[in-house]
């Protein structure tokens, strides 16, 4: 089960008690703001890409949309969803709960400057029930990521106005 895998590698920080388990389903940016109290813009949601054959994974803002020209700069292809089924045999996270734990070695994650706003963010913790608190710089660091990528849009616009 992901949380289970999920969980022990926050057992191995001494994090576990951190991972916060609604009774309510936080599948979705507005559920997961809804569950954890917070706007939505926080939920760092984890979209999963089909980039070279293989899977890679970006770590957004709950308000934040890919921009595939972006996303094209950066991947050098268009950005291609994973199905249900290529998320769960990719990452062992099932969509509502993909995060950038505990993933499978050769799935790469990347966060997206969206993020960098907030104090602190909530991914998911790999169910569509779970998610935890972090800091970006929390974030970074347990994510294992590859990097910081600038491939999304229409999150700009709050800050504008």
């Amino acid at each position: 089960m992901s949380i289970e895998t999920v969980r022990a590698f926050f057992r191995s920080l001494g994090r576990e008690g951190d991972i916060l388990e609604f009774p309510v389903s936080s599948a979705t940016v507005e559920l997961a703001a809804q569950a954890a109290g917070v706007v939505p813009a926080r939920i760092a949601k984890t979209l999963s890409f089909l980039v070279d054959g293989g899977c890679v994974l970006i770590v957004a803002a709950g308000d934040a949309k890919i921009d595939n020209s972006k996303f094209k700069q950066a991947f050098s292809t268009k950005a291609k969803m994973l199905t249900p089924e290529q998320a769960v045999e990719m990452t062992g996270h099932a969509v509502g709960g993909v995060c950038p734990f505990a993933n499978p070695e050769g799935v790469r994650s990347y966060l997206d400057v969206s993020l960098r706003r907030f104090e602190t963010v909530f991914p998911a913790a790999g169910s569509s029930n779970s998610a935890i608190e972090l800091t970006c710089q929390e974030l970074e660091r347990f994510s294992g990521c590859a990097g910081w990528v600038d491939v999304c849009k229409g999150w700009q616009q709050e800050e504008l106005s």
